[in-house]
């Protein structure tokens, strides 16, 4: 009887496995829908992601004052040759000054009419960096590094925040920009206003290679 529960249990987990591989939201309602790539994704091949439906491509490029994605000057000019209309993410790190963090920023993304709104992905909390005077000032740093972004992009940056960070600064109701939130299969709310992308599923596999993609989809 044990093994016979253990066998369906399994199979339940193969079944919801391979649905989960294959699901991305519905066409009809959300006609707009791309990937985030990184370094995590390997050596992507931007037209057979096209295949897969994205329609657009966000690219990691930097993180802090001196990290960069090391796959990021090769998926610049891969997704550039695709054809693929692309935008670029800075892992922000609240206990780095902004001012270095927009040096970093500035000097490996090129100022691009063309690319869409840059993203700046929130997720490390102030209260990892062990110091109360960089907690209090984290809104006045982002908004500083913001300002920085928007002045080299010529355009407004979307704050891409994860629940945990939202859930401990609330700075989705304090900086107005855009919203890009995360939650697999179920439309996020912790915004408290709506969101513009969503982070809709990390389980999909598509043609462009082996590993699940990150799926995110544009509010119409």
């Amino acid at each position: 009887m044990e093994v016979l529960l253990l066998l369906a249990l399994v199979g339940l987990a193969a079944v919801l496995w391979f649905r989960a591989s294959g699901w991305q939201p519905s066409r009809a309602e959300f006609p707009m829908q791309g990937a985030l790539i990184g370094a995590e994704d390997g050596a992507v091949d931007f037209n057979a992601l096209r295949a897969t439906g994205a329609d657009f491509v966000y690219i990691e490029a930097s993180q802090g004052s001196e990290g960069r994605d090391a796959m990021f000057p090769r998926n610049l000019a891969a997704v550039t040759d695709a054809g693929l209309p692309h935008g670029v993410v800075h892992a922000y790190d609240p206990c780095v000054p902004a001012g270095r963090q927009a040096a970093n920023f500035v000097t490996i993304v090129p100022r691009d009419p063309e690319m869409l709104p840059p993203a700046i992905a929130l997720s490390k909390l102030a209260s990892e960096c062990g110091d109360p005077i960089v907690e209090a000032g984290l809104e006045s740093e982002l908004t500083t590094f913001i300002n920085q972004v928007e002045g080299h992009a010529g355009q407004p940056v979307v704050l891409k925040i994860s629940p945990e960070f939202e859930a401990e600064h609330g700075i989705a109701t304090r900086i107005e920009r855009n919203l890009w939130l995360e939650r697999d299969f179920v439309q996020p709310d912790y915004g408290g206003r709506p969101w513009t992308l969503w982070g809709a599923t990390s389980y999909l596999r598509g043609e462009s290679g082996s590993a699940a993609l990150r799926w995110v989809v544009v509010q119409p």
